[in-house]
């Protein structure tokens, strides 16, 4: 079973939080570092996730970035990992622990969209 959560990628993260916190009532409920400017902010609108992720300096200097990105939970993300070329898409990155508790690879589909796969780390 998978879970699809839509990121966005964004210049300024403040401006983008504050738009879908007044006018859907998004919560922030995870930060990654919990404490400083954020990496990733995780937002609640209802029973829905949505990920709002800072660009980087390299990524703004660079030009134009994806400016959404899914992200998907799977079961065993080596696994999923290893059919992504058989049926078109590319692999980008990964796969990682990130300190957050996830496994993530990075991939596009074969239409060049970017998709994280990710599972939850099993506590140890």
């Amino acid at each position: 079973m998978s879970t699809i959560q839509p990121v966005i990628i964004t210049a300024d993260q403040d401006v983008l939080a504050g738009f879908y916190t007044k006018l859907f009532g998004a919560e922030e409920i995870f930060r990654v570092p919990a404490k400083g400017p954020a990496f990733y902010l995780g937002l609640r609108i209802g029973d829905t996730d949505l990920g709002l992720v800072a660009k980087t300096e390299a990524e703004a200097a660079a030009g134009a970035a994806p400016r959404i990105v899914l992200s998907i939970g799977v079961d065993d993300v080596d696994e999923t990992l290893g059919r992504v070329e058989a049926l078109g898409g590319s692999v980008h990155g990964g796969p990682d622990d990130m300190p957050w508790g996830q496994r993530v690879a990075h991939i596009k589909d074969p239409d060049g969209n970017p998709v994280n796969l990710t599972q939850p780390i099993p506590a140890r």
